[in-house]
């Protein structure tokens, strides 16, 4: 069991890997390339226009505004041609809510996505819109990594006392533990968002609290009862 725990352990420790080095790093490329973005210029080639901004006029077919569970937010939009096609939202205002079928529509396109919509000065962003929420995609790898520690940790202590590994088990130790690290990890992101502060602050305030609290956890676990 402990060298099974700790080959799992290999699956988050990776995708905390990957979270850091590979989607943090490309996530912040992108936002920062189209907050430098231009209009296009006229007469533009198609290279020159996947990195700019153009506009385009199109007709409003259907909208679907759907919150709750399963919420769907979305517009279903046409040009002139035979163009069709939906652009996702990830809430319902301040334009989409509004819109009509038969409504006309800016839509600003980046990189061959619809990044915006825009009818008479009311202005939404897409779900495709870069934003600047570098702090969930370190929430994401902070949790992975915390995870893959916990699971090489009871690995090891089931490998070094395989007859004596309590506290170091599923229930309750691990499961709390679990637990404190996703409300340490997205507790922290998700102000962290909503502030505006940088996203290293998560891992930063995300790890000290997770390893107190299990320092914690386990000195009333080994405290005979």
């Amino acid at each position: 069991m402990g060298v099974l725990l700790i080959l799992l352990s290999l699956i988050p420790a990776v995708l905390c890997y990957v979270a850091f080095a590979v989607w943090l790093p490309s996530d912040r490329e992108r936002y920062r390339d189209y907050q430098a973005a231009e209009p296009c210029p006229a007469h533009a080639t198609p290279q020159v226009e996947s990195n700019c901004l153009s506009t385009w006029r199109f007709t409003v077919v259907k909208t679907v505004v759907k919150g709750g569970k399963g919420s769907s937010y979305e517009a279903t939009l046409k040009d002139e041609g035979s163009w069709r096609g939906v652009v996702d939202f990830g809430d319902p205002g301040p334009l989409l809510e509004r819109l009509e079928p038969g409504d006309q529509v800016t839509a600003t396109v980046w990189r061959r996505d619809i990044v915006s919509l825009n009818k008479d000065g009311v202005r939404q962003n897409s779900s495709d819109a870069p934003r600047d929420e570098l702090q969930m995609n370190a929430a994401i790898g902070t949790l992975a990594g915390l995870v893959a520690a916990q699971a090489f940790a009871f690995g090891a202590v089931r490998l070094v006392r395989p007859c004596g590994y309590e506290p170091f088990t599923w229930n309750p130790y691990g499961k709390w533990l679990l637990i404190t690290s996703i409300v340490a990890c997205f507790g922290v992101g998700l102000p962290a968002v909503w502030i505006g502060i940088t996203w290293w602050t998560v891992p930063a305030v995300g790890v000290p609290l997770v390893v107190w609290a299990a320092a914690l956890m386990h000195r009333r676990q080994a405290t005979p009862k």
